[in-house]
């Protein structure tokens, strides 16, 4: 494996916990100015990946750089390059907002001002209060604030915006897309879809410790993929002469009153077939549009839809 190719370059990555495989084989690249986004159901190893990229967990096999080092022990010139924002936050529970980000920052060559960053996330009007008394939103925000002020060339955001409301989520967006326009490579780890659509660049999709599919997001929700046409009109129709209608391999549903699904590759013929059936109907199709499987449907597809603990 090269040492200076990317920010981040993982070789067939192990991680047992109890003889099982947590990790099992992962491949993972991630180049300055780019951001990752690794996605999995619970247990999936995103943590544990996440953790022996940062040297805070030892690996059983495979090959991990990042930023031309093995993390392995965590050296402190590594240390002194990337930005760690764990999974639920975490700080010391008595200490204050700028007292954390300005001690953090004192660890670090060429910080960004503290008292800006705070401003900049919110965290102004509680910059006095200790960590402890902080809403789970703000102790999500303060973990960013740490894992940034040290102008890292690499960032490790595990579920940055967990807990937070609407506006606490576009301001971590904002920074994110910050950090990729000032060269900084991002590996974030999410729940939420919309979030790794917006922000990735490229998206890994783990189940049980190894890759199901990744590819940036327009790939992964197009290839393989049929399109579905939606349109709204009179409850009720019936769709058989539409269902004639339609190229084989293209469906049509009514999945509640009045709206409508043609499941399918959607081609500007079905769209001219949907359309001139329903004007032969006399009702007019309202509400149609064209539309791809969202990366929900792609991660449900790949890891199925049961409940993970």
């Amino acid at each position: 494996m090269s040492g200076s190719a990317g920010a981040l370059e993982v070789r067939d990555l192990v991680v047992r916990y109890q003889g099982r495989p947590a990790v099992d084989g992962l491949d993972l690249d991630l180049a300055p100015g780019q951001v990752l986004a690794l996605l999995g159901p619970n247990g999936a190893g995103k943590t544990t990946t996440v953790e022996v990229c940062e040297g805070l967990r030892t690996r059983d096999a495979g090959q991990v750089r990042v930023l031309g080092t093995d993390p392995a022990g965590a050296p402190d010139a590594l240390r002194a390059r990337i930005g760690v924002m764990p999974q639920g936050g975490g700080a010391y529970p008595g200490v204050r907002v700028r007292e954390m980000v300005g001690l953090v920052a004192t660890c670090s060559a060429n910080p960004l001002d503290p008292d800006w960053l705070v401003e900049t996330l919110g965290l102004a009007a509680c910059a006095r209060k200790p960590y402890k008394r902080l809403s789970v939103g703000q102790q999500q925000r303060l973990a960013l604030a740490c894992a940034v002020v040290g102008r890292p060339e690499l960032v490790f955001l595990d579920e940055p915006t967990a807990s937070l409301d609407p506006q606490g989520r576009r301001l971590v967006w904002d920074l994110v897309r910050a950090l990729r326009a000032d060269g900084v490579a991002v590996l974030l780890t999410t729940h939420l879809m919309q979030e790794a659509e917006t922000l990735a660049d490229h998206i890994v999709i783990i189940d049980h410790g190894r890759s199901v599919a990744e590819g940036s997001p327009d790939t992964l929700t197009a290839a393989g993929a049929d399109r579905e046409l939606r349109f709204r009109a009179a409850a009720g129709m019936d769709l058989r002469l539409l269902a004639d209608a339609l190229p084989e391999g293209c469906t049509v549903s009514e999945p509640s009153a009045g709206s409508y699904l043609v499941e399918g590759s959607i081609d500007p013929q079905v769209l001219s077939t949907v359309t001139s059936w329903c004007a032969r109907q006399g009702v007019l199709a309202d509400d149609l549009r064209v539309a791809r499987r969202s990366l929900e449907d792609v991660f449900l597809e790949l890891t199925g839809r049961e409940l993970r603990s």
